[in-house]
């Protein structure tokens, strides 16, 4: 039978994004305070994922000798370093988060049986690499509070409280609902990046937290007019709200998960192809309830 595990590390470096090609201006222009030097630093958390077949012993692989590879091929290495030297991959492509997990991949993969490298440089900001050449998946989280009914319009007041329960109460209730966003592309060869990440940002905050936060959703947001306002309809819509944008930025949207509690949250696979690896239709939502 075969099975995933994962097993986590973390380390502790810095780094700067900067081109020597570019003037200090352009460096600035393009990365922000990101190219400030000497640079900075962040705690990462890694998540080395395996696969294979259960052996008699009931494991894929000995998990010490698991992590004997990864601190001497990664952790030991990178941890309380300056990551534009450690390696000679990071001279030629920032040490970005994306690109930092596919590099990682690399020194890994003679070693151990890969299926997926997650590097995270802080909880709000994550990278997952799959091993298909300089593609890799970026996730921004944030959040937003709203309040919504659960009701549909064209249903009594019976019928709903019926289907939808004290949520359809008409005075509504309110949620603080936890966004992901998570988009993939081709790490450029030179920046490191999928997306320029402060203009994925702001997409995020033009087209969804301005529009949603403190907002009574069936009133304030056009789209509810006549939808109910699920969780998986909002996902649904924020899908729908950052498809072109980050098109325009030259990535694609891939998926959108939506916590609206601790115990309810839905994610929305955006490309068909996509969806057809989790069992789901084009733009259809998978909702966890407990």
């Amino acid at each position: 039978m075969q099975c995933i595990i994962s097993r986590r590390a973390q380390f502790s470096a810095s780094h700067r994004y900067w081109l020597p090609e570019l003037s200090e201006a352009e460096n600035i222009k393009k990365f922000g305070a990101c190219s400030r030097f000497p640079g900075y630093g962040h705690n990462y958390v890694l998540f080395v994922s395996l696969v294979g077949e259960l052996n008699e012993y009931g494991m894929i692989l000995n998990l010490s000798n698991v992590k004997h590879v990864i601190n001497r091929k990664v952790t030991s290495i990178l941890d309380f370093s300056y990551l534009n030297d450690v390696w000679s991959e990071f001279q030629q492509t920032l040490p970005t988060t994306e690109n930092i997990a596919r590099v990682i991949w690399q020194r890994l993969a003679p070693d151990l049986p890969l299926v997926r490298i997650q590097l995270f440089e802080h909880p709000e900001l994550w990278a997952d690499y799959l091993g298909n050449g300089m593609e890799a998946y970026l996730t921004v989280s944030t959040y937003f509070s709203a309040a919504h009914q659960l009701a549909h319009p064209r249903l009594s007041s019976e019928e709903n409280f019926k289907i939808y329960g004290k949520c359809a109460n008409p005075n509504g209730h309110g949620h603080n609902y936890h966004l992901e966003v998570t988009v993939k592309g081709e790490i450029d060869p030179r920046t490191g990046m999928i997306i320029d990440l402060g203009a994925l940002n702001l997409a995020i905050k033009e087209y969804v937290i301005e529009l949603f936060d403190h907002s009574f959703l069936n009133k304030d947001v056009p789209y509810f007019a006549e939808v109910v306002p699920t969780a998986e309809n909002i996902a649904l819509c924020i899908s729908q709200q950052l498809t072109s944008p980050i098109q325009k930025l030259g990535a694609t949207l891939y998926k959108v998960k939506l916590m609206e509690t601790p115990n309810n949250s839905c994610e929305i696979y955006c490309t068909e192809s996509d969806s057809n690896s989790v069992n789901t239709a084009q733009n259809e939502s998978v909702l966890v309830r407990v």
